[in-house]
C-alpha cells in the first residue's frame, strides 16, 4: 500500500539507540517518542466511517498544533500526498479533506510548496501507464483540497498553477470525465473579479462552438457571463444563446448535463444558470417552450423528463404571479401529471415526494405573497386525468399557506365542488386510457362525478393540517358546507344560509352524496381527535356537534328555502325537538354532575346528527337514551358497590347498554369513542343483567340474536366499516379476514367442484337422463345389435339439451352453496369485528371499577374467548381479538392494583370457581391456554385473601419463630386452607404424575411465591415425588420446586426452627436417595433428574451453612464419595461438564476440594516409586530459578502414606508451607510433625464410624464436618482450642494457588508422591540442587 511506503522516514528504533547517539535531533527523539500514536492518525483518516475520519484529523492537527517546526509536519504533508494517490479510492477524498484542513490550520505553509511537492510525487511525465489513473486522480484532489483550505484563491500564482494543471488533466478525459472542469469551474466562482477577467482568456475559448460542447464550458461562459460580462463581450463578442441557432445545442448540452447527474438525482448547476439568464434577459418563455418543452420533452427520455421536472420546482420561487400560467398550464405539468399517474409499481422510481419538497420550500418562502402560493397550489390541483386530481388528497404541503391563500384556496374548492369548470383543467388522457373504445369513459359527466369526489375529501383533509384555534371559520365553513350537501338541498336562496346562494351546474348524484355524507362524518372525528384536550370546544365553549345540530334546527325551520333529503315525519320531528330541550336541561345540571351530563349531550347530539341518516332506528334510539339519562341524574348518588350488588337497580342501566352495544355494531369510529365515554359514566351503575348482555356478545352459542344487529348493511356498509377499522388502526381486519378466506374458498370452491361430480343424486339424474337418450349401450340386458347403432341427429339434440340443463342446474347449486357460504364467512368477518369493539367496554369496566364484584364474572369469559382464538387464530382479525382479550386479561385484571375487597356471600361461589379453574388449567392442552386459567385461579385468591378483615400473612418476626404457629385461616390470611390445599394438592399431583401435563414448574412457583402457607402445605406432595415410582422427570420437576421455593424467606417465616430443621433433614434423606444412582443416566430425562438432585443438594447445603442447623450428612457424603470414580470416567461426556461441577460444588460444601489436574493424577496413582525425574514438564518461556517457586519432594514410598490427606478422623500434617510467609515453619524438625495426633472430635467421629476405612483417596477436607454442624473449625493434629495457621496439606498433585506467587498453578506444582521430608531440614542451595537434579533429562 501507499501509505507504507513512506513509512521509513519514522522507522523506530531500539529504546537505548537513541540516548546513545546523542548527535540526533531533538524532533527526531520526539517523533520516536510518539511515533505509535502519531502513525495511527493516518490509518484512521482513510477508515470509511466518517466520524472515525473527521475524529482522527482533529486529533492530527492537535498534535501537530503542539510541533509546528518538528519532523511530524514534514512526515505528516509526505503521508497526506501520498495518500491522494492510494489505490484504494474511498481513501482519496479521506487524504485530501485532511490536507485541507491541514493547510487551512497552518497558513505559514506555502501553497506553492505543496502544490509542487503534488506534482513531483505524482509526476504525470514519469508515471508508468499502469498507474496513470491513480496519478491522476492524486494531482486532481491535491487542487481541490488547496481550494477546499480556503486560501488558493487568496494566492494568485497558486491559483495559476493549479488552473493549468487542471487544464493539463482535463486532457484525460477517460479517466476523470469533466471533474477537472467542474472543478475549474468552482475555482473561478470563488475568485475575485479583477482574477477572473485576468484569468479567462486562458480558460475559455473565444469559440462559441467550444462553449456549446459541453456542460462545464458553458457553465464557465454563463459564470463569466454573470461576473465579468464586459471581458466576455471583449472576448467573444455578442453573444446570443437563445437565438434559433443555438437552442438545439442548448438542448443538447442539457440533456448531456441530465445524464451526468443521473445517479445523483440531482438539478445540474448549468440548467439553473440559464433559467436565471433567461429570467434577466426577459427571454424566458422562449427559454421554457422552445429549449423546455418543445426541446427536452420532444423525444421523452426520463433523464431529462426528470431535469425538467426538477427545473420546474426550482423555478417556481423566480417566477411571477404573470409567468407562473406559462409553466403550470403547459405539456410539462402534464406530463408530470402523466408520471403520477403511471409510477405506480414498488420498483420504479416515483418523482412526487421531491416535488412536494419544492412545492412546500416555495409556499414555506412566500408566505407573504398569497396570489402566488393560491396560484400554485390551484395550478397543481388542476392537473386531472380524466377528471380526478393527480395529487392525494391528503397534501401535507397545504399547511404552509397562509390564512388569506387557505381561505380562498377552500372558496376554489367549494366553487369548483358546485360549478366544475372542466376546461381550466389541465386534463390528460394516458396511453391505454386512450386505446380504450368505452365512449362512456370520456363523458364529462363521469370527469364531474370524480372531481367532486376528490373535491370534498381535499376540504376534509385540509382540516387535518389545521389549528383548530386558530382556523375555527375555515371548518365551521367546511363542516356546514359538507353537513348541508349531505343531507339537504336548497330550494330558494336566503341570505341566512349563505349555502343555498349557489346552485349546481350538474346535478349531484346519489352516490357522490354518500361520499359527502361519509366525509363529515370523517370530519367529525377528526374534530373529537384534534380537540382532546378540551373535546370539541369551540371559542364559544359549545362542541362542535352542538353548532351543527344547531345549524342542522336552523335548515329545519327554513322549510321555504332548504328542503331535507328525506324529510322528518311527525314522530322523528318530535324526537329531535324532545332532543334538543334534553340537551338544555342537560347544560342546566350541576356541577358534582357535569362530567356525565357532558357524556351523555354528545350522545344525544351523535344520535341526533344520526337522525338524518337513518331516521327510523336514531328515533327509536332517542326516546330510549333520554329515558335513561332522566332515571340516571334523578338519582341520589350512591357508593359504587351497593349499586353493582343491589338487584333492585332501575332498568335503565340495562337499557342504555343495549343502545351502546346497537350503536357499536355500525361501522364508525366515533361512534365508538362516544358509547366508550358514555360507558365510563355509566359503569358504575352496572347490574349483572346489564353486563350479561356484554358478554353474551363474546359467546358464539348465545349472541345467535345480535347477527341481525351486526349485520344491517350491504357492501356498502362493508366498505365503511373497512374503511373505519383502517382508520381505528386495528389494521385492515376485515380486509385480511377476506384475502384470507378468498384464497380458502377458491380452494373450497374446487373441493366442490370435485364434489360435485361424485355426488350421488347428480349422478343417478345424469344415468337418468342417458339412460332416457339411449346412450348407456347394452342395458338391462338388450341385444347389443339393438343399441349398436348410433343415435340420430334429433336424439343428440335432445341429449345434449338434457345434459345442459341438467348440468346448468348443478351449477346454480353449487353457486348458491359458494354464495352461502360467502355470507357466512362476511358474517363471521362482522361478528368478530363487534366483538373486538365490544371489549372496549369490558376494558373500560375493568379500568374504571376494578373493586366491583361484577368484575369476577368476567374472568371465565374471557378465558373462554382467548382458548377459541387460540384454536382458530388463522386470521389477522381472529389474531387481534386474541391479543386485545389477552391484554385486557392480564394488565388491566389481573395485574390491577385494586381488586374487590368485599365479596360478602360469594365466598363459597369463588371457592369454587378457583376449583373449577385449576381443573381446567390441568386440562387444557396447550401450556399457554393454561397459563391464562392458572392466573384467573391466583386472582381469586388474591381477592379471598384481601378480603380477611385485616388478618395479614404469616410474617412472624425472627424472635417470635420459636412460638406457636397460627394455623387455619389466620395463618393463610383469610384463605382457608381446608378448602385450597386440596385443590392445588390435586394439581400438583396431576402435574408430578402425568406424562404431558400442561402445567409448569412456573406456575407453582408463582403460587408458592404469593401464598406461601399454602406453600407449606403443599411440600409434602412435592416432597413424595422426589424419590419412588415417579418418572426421572418428574422427580427432576419436584427437586427443582424444592431448589427454587425452600430460599425465600417469606416460606422460612412460616416454619418453627425444629419443624424447619426436620423438613430439611427429610429433604436431605430423599435426595441422597436418589444419589445411589449418580452418573448413571441412560436418558435425558435421567441426565435432567441428576442435574436437579445435585441442586437441590447445593440449595439445602446452603441453607444448613447459613443457618446452623444441626444435620447429619453422613449419608450424603459417603453417597457422594462412592461416586466419585464413576463421574471422573464421564466427566469429558457430552453434558457431564454441569453435572461434574455441581458434584464438586457439593463436595466443597463438605470440606472436600476438587482435584486441579484429575488425568495427571490418574497416571500418578500407579507409579508411586517413580523417580522424581519423571515429573519433567515443558518449560514454557523464560523464568529465573529464583522466582521458581520450590516444593519438597517425599523419601519414599514408606513416606507417601503418612503423606497422604487422611480420612475423616485421621492426623494428618500441617502446611508444608505454601505461602513465603510461612517458609521458615517449613524448616521444623521432622520429628515434630510425627507427634501422636489427639483422639478425633466428636463430629469426626459420629460422621467416619467404625466401618469407615483409614485412607480415602481423592478426598480432602478442606473445611470440617463439625463446622457444617455448627461448631467452630478445629484441625485433626491439634486440640480443638488452638487456631491452626495454615491450610491443610493438599492431596497428590493438587497444590492451592498461593497469593504471592505469579507462577501458573501447573508450574508450581509437584507430585506429592515426590516430596521427601528430608527438603524440609535443608536450606535454599540444597533445594536448588534438588530442582536442578528433577529437571535433567
Amino acid at each position: 500500500m501507499a501509505e507504507m511506503e513512506s513509512q521509513d522516514v519514522a522507522e523506530p528504533m531500539a529504546p537505548g539507540e537513541a540516548s546513545e547517539s546523542g548527535a540526533r535531533p531533538a524532533d527526531r527523539e520526539g517523533l520516536l517518542k510518539h511515533s505509535r500514536e502519531f502513525l495511527d492518525f493516518f490509518w484512521d483518516i482513510a477508515k470509511p466511517q466518517q466520524e472515525t475520519r473527521l475524529e482522527a484529523t482533529e486529533k492530527l492537527l492537535e498534535y501537530l498544533r503542539a510541533r509546528p517546526q518538528g519532523a511530524e509536519m514534514k512526515y505528516a504533508l509526505k503521508r497526506l500526498i501520498t495518500g491522494l494517490g492510494v489505490g484504494r479510492e474511498t481513501a482519496r477524498p479521506c487524504y485530501s479533506l485532511a490536507l485541507a484542513q491541514l493547510l487551512q490550520s497552518f497558513e505559514d505553509i506555502p501553497l506553492c510548496s505543496i502544490l509542487q511537492q503534488i506534482q513531483e510525487k505524482h509526476d504525470l511525465q514519469k508515471v508508468k501507464k499502469a498507474t496513470m489513473r491513480p496519478a491522476l486522480f492524486a494531482n486532481l484532489f491535491g487542487v481541490l483540497a488547496l481550494f477546499q483550505s480556503g486560501r488558493l484563491v487568496k494566492d494568485s500564482e497558486a491559483l495559476m498553477k493549479s488552473v493549468k494543471l487542471l487544464q493539463t488533466l482535463a486532457q484525460h478525459h477517460n479517466h476523470l470525465q469533466e471533474q477537472p472542469q467542474k472543478a475549474l469551474v468552482d475555482i473561478l466562482s470563488e475568485v475575485p473579479e479583477a482574477t477572473l477577467q485576468e484569468i479567462l482568456p486562458k480558460v475559455l475559448r473565444a469559440d462559441l462552438n467550444s462553449v456549446l460542447g459541453s456542460p462545464e464550458h458553458l457553465e464557465l461562459f454563463l459564470l463569466a457571463r454573470q461576473k465579468v460580462p464586459h471581458k466576455l463581450e471583449e472576448l467573444m463578442g455578442p453573444v446570443s444563446l437563445f437565438s434559433d441557432e443555438n437552442v438545439p445545442r442548448l438542448v443538447s448540452v442539457l440533456k448531456m448535463a441530465a445524464a451526468s447527474v443521473k445517479k445523483e438525482r440531482k438539478l445540474p448547476a448549468v440548467a439553473l444558470d440559464l433559467l436565471r439568464l433567461a429570467l434577466q434577459e426577459g427571454k424566458f418563455p422562449r427559454f421554457w417552450k422552445d429549449v423546455v418543452e418543445q426541446g427536452l420533452l420532444k423525444k421523452q427520455s426520463w433523464p431529462a423528463s426528470y431535469l425538467c421536472f426538477r427545473l420546474l420546482g426550482a423555478a417556481l420561487p423566480l417566477l411571477s404571479a404573470e409567468q407562473l400560467p406559462l409553466v403550470m398550464r403547459g405539456d410539462l405539468i402534464r406530463h408530470f401529471g402523466e408520471h403520477m399517474v403511471t409510477a405506480k409499481l414498488p420498483n420504479q422510481f416515483k418523482f412526487a415526494p421531491e416535488m412536494n419538497e419544492y412545492v412546500g420550500a416555495f409556499l414555506e418562502g412566500c408566505r407573504a405573497d398569497p396570489e402566488r402560493q393560491l396560484a400554485v397550489v390551484v395550478a397543481f390541483t388542476s392537473v386531472t386525468n380524466q377528471g380526478l386530481p393527480v395529487l392525494p388528497t391528503f397534501w401535507r404541503a397545504v399547511r404552509f399557506l397562509s390564512p388569506p391563500a387557505l381561505k380562498g384556496y377552500v372558496a376554489w374548492l367549494r366553487t369548483m365542488f358546485l360549478q366544475p369548470d372542466l376546461d381550466s383543467l389541465v386534463d390528460f388522457s394516458t396511453s391505454n386510457q386512450k386505446k380504450a373504445q368505452d365512449a362512456s369513459l370520456h363523458v364529462p359527466e363521469r370527469a364531474v362525478s370524480r372531481l367532486r369526489k376528490w373535491l370534498i375529501l381535499r376540504l376534509v383533509s385540509i382540516v387535518d393540517t389545521l389549528h383548530v384555534e386558530k382556523e375555527e371559520d375555515v371548518i365551521e365553513e367546511v363542516a356546514r358546507f359538507c353537513f348541508f350537501h349531505s343531507f339537504f338541498e336548497a330550494k330558494k336562496p336566503t341570505s341566512q344560509i349563505p349555502e343555498t346562494e349557489q346552485r349546481f351546474s350538474f346535478p349531484l348524484e346519489s352516490r357522490t352524496r354518500e361520499v359527502v355524507g361519509s366525509a363529515f362524518f370523517s370530519l367529525l372525528q377528526t374534530l373529537s381527535t384534534q380537540c382532546r384536550q378540551a373535546p370539541e370546544q369551540t371559542q364559544d365553549s359549545q362542541p362542535w356537534t352542538y353548532r351543527l345540530v344547531r345549524f342542522a334546527d336552523s335548515l329545519l325551520n327554513h322549510s321555504r328555502n332548504v328542503a331535507a333529503l328525506t324529510p322528518f315525519t311527525a314522530q322523528q320531528r318530535q324526537a329531535w325537538d324532545r332532543m334538543l330541550q334534553s340537551v338544555r336541561e342537560l347544560e342546566a345540571t350541576s356541577s358534582g354532575a357535569r362530567a356525565k351530563a357532558a357524556a351523555f349531550q354528545h350522545l344525544l347530539l351523535l344520535v341526533g346528527i344520526y337522525l338524518f341518516k337513518s331516521p327510523t332506528e336514531s328515533c327509536d334510539l332517542l326516546g330510549d337514551i333520554q329515558t335513561c339519562i332522566k332515571k340516571s341524574l334523578g338519582e341520589k348518588t350512591r357508593r359504587t358497590r351497593s349499586k353493582a350488588t343491589n338487584p333492585q337497580e332501575p332498568p335503565w342501566v340495562e337499557v342504555l347498554v343495549e343502545i351502546l352495544l346497537a350503536l357499536l355494531a355500525q361501522p364508525s369510529h366515533l361512534m365508538r369513542q362516544v358509547a366508550r365515554s358514555v360507558f365510563s359514566h355509566i359503569c358504575s351503575h352496572l347490574t349483572p343483567r346489564a353486563l350479561q348482555l356484554i358478554l353474551d356478545v363474546l359467546n358464539p352459542e348465545k349472541n345467535a340474536d345480535e347477527d341481525s344487529v351486526v349485520v344491517t348493511d350491504g357492501s356498502e356498509e362493508l366498505l365503511e366499516g373497512a374503511e373505519d377499522r383502517s382508520s381505528d388502526g386495528e389494521g385492515d381486519r376485515a380486509s385480511a379476514g377476506e384475502e384470507d378466506s378468498g384464497d380458502d374458498s377458491g380452494d373450497d370452491s374446487e373441493e366442490e367442484d370435485r364434489d360435485a361430480d361424485v355426488d350421488q343424486g347428480f349422478r343417478e339424474q345424469l344415468m337418468a337422463v342417458l339412460r332416457a337418450g339411449k346412450a348407456l349401450g347394452a342395458v338391462d340386458g338388450e341385444d347389443d345389435d339393438d343399441d349398436g347403432d348410433e343415435l340420430g341427429d334429433e336424439a343428440m339434440m335432445a341429449l345434449d339439451q338434457n345434459l345442459a340443463s341438467l348440468f346448468a342446474e348443478q351449477k346454480l347449486r353449487i353457486q348458491a352453496r359458494k354464495d352461502e357460504k360467502d355470507k357466512l364467512r362476511k358474517e363471521k368477518v362482522l361478528r368478530r369485528d363487534f366483538q373486538i369493539r365490544v371489549l372496549d367496554l369490558i376494558e373500560v369496566l375493568v379500568t374504571k371499577q376494578p373493586e366491583s364484584p361484577l368484575v369476577l364474572e368476567l374472568l371465565e369469559p374471557l378465558l373462554d374467548v382467548i382458548r377459541r382464538s387460540m384454536r382458530t387464530s388463522s386470521t389477522k382479525q381472529e389474531q387481534d381479538l386474541l391479543h386485545k382479550t389477552a391484554r385486557i386479561f392480564t394488565h388491566h385484571l389481573c395485574r390491577s392494583r385494586h381488586y374487590c375487597h368485599d365479596v360478602g356471600r360469594l365466598v363459597g361461589t369463588l371457592y369454587a370457581q378457583v376449583e373449577r379453574l385449576v381443573q381446567q388449567a390441568g386440562r387444557q392442552a396447550d401450556t399457554a391456554v393454561s397459563l391464562y386459567y392458572f392466573n384467573a385461579a391466583l386472582y381469586l385468591l388474591r381477592v379471598l385473601k384481601g378480603n380477611a378483615a385485616g388478618k395479614p400473612v404469616c410474617k412472624a418476626p425472627k424472635k417470635e419463630k420459636a412460638g406457636s404457629q397460627p394455623k387455619g385461616p389466620e395463618a393463610a390470611g383469610g384463605l382457608d386452607l381446608s378448602l385450597v390445599t386440596p385443590i392445588y394438592s390435586s394439581a400438583l399431583t396431576s402435574f408430578l404424575t402425568r406424562r404431558n401435563s400442561p402445567l409448569t414448574v412456573t406456575m407453582f412457583l408463582s403460587l408458592f411465591s404469593r401464598h406461601p402457607v399454602l406453600c407449606k402445605s403443599l411440600l409434602p406432595v412435592v416432597i413424595q415425588h422426589v424419590t419412588g415410582p415417579a418418572r426421572p422427570r418428574h422427580q427432576a420437576q419436584a427437586c427443582l420446586l424444592l431448589q427454587k421455593a425452600l430460599p425465600t424467606r417469606e416460606l422460612r417465616v412460616c416454619f418453627d426452627d425444629p419443624e424447619w430443621e426436620q423438613l430439611v433433614s427429610q429433604i436431605l434423606a430423599k435426595v441422597t436417595e436418589n444419589l445411589r444412582t449418580l452418573g448413571e443416566a441412560q436418558t435425558k430425562s435421567e441426565q435432567q433428574k441428576e442435574l436437579a438432585s445435585l441442586g437441590l443438594l447445593n440449595t439445602l447445603f446452603r441453607t444448613i451453612h447459613q443457618e446452623k442447623l444441626t444435620v447429619d450428612l453422613a449419608g450424603v457424603l459417603g453417597a457422594l464419595q462412592s461416586k466419585q470414580q464413576t463421574l471422573q470416567q464421564g466427566a469429558c461426556a457430552a453434558g457431564s461438564s454441569r453435572l461434574y461441577d455441581l458434584y464438586w460444588q457439593a463436595m466443597k460444601a463438605l470440606g472436600v476440594q476438587r482435584p486441579k489436574s484429575g488425568k495427571k493424577e490418574a497416571k500418578e496413582v500407579p507409579s508411586v516409586t517413580q523417580n522424581p525425574v519423571s515429573t519433567k514438564r515443558k518449560k514454557k518461556g523464560f523464568l529465573p530459578e529464583t522466582k521458581k517457586r520450590k516444593k519438597p519432594k517425599s523419601e519414599g514410598p514408606a513416606q507417601e502414606e503418612g503423606a497422604r490427606p487422611a480420612a475423616a478422623g485421621e492426623q494428618q500434617p500441617p502446611s508444608t508451607g505454601k505461602k513465603r510467609r510461612n517458609r521458615r515453619k517449613a524448616t521444623v524438625p521432622a520429628q515434630a510433625k510425627q507427634r501422636p495426633a489427639p483422639a478425633p472430635t466428636a463430629a469426626a467421629a459420629a460422621l467416619t464410624g467404625p466401618g469407615t476405612p483409614a485412607k480415602t483417596p481423592k478426598l480432602k477436607k478442606k473445611r470440617k464436618l463439625s463446622q457444617v454442624n455448627g461448631a467452630a473449625p478445629v484441625s485433626p493434629a491439634e486440640p480443638a482450642g488452638k487456631k491452626q495457621p495454615q491450610k491443610d496439606l493438599p492431596e497428590k498433585g493438587v497444590s492451592g494457588k498461593s497469593p504471592q506467587s505469579a507462577l501458573p498453578r501447573k508450574k508450581a506444582r509437584l507430585s506429592l508422591a515426590s516430596r521427601s521430608p528430608s527438603l524440609l531440614q535443608s536450606g535454599a542451595k540444597r533445594k536448588k540442587a534438588q530442582l536442578r537434579k528433577a529437571r535433567k533429562p
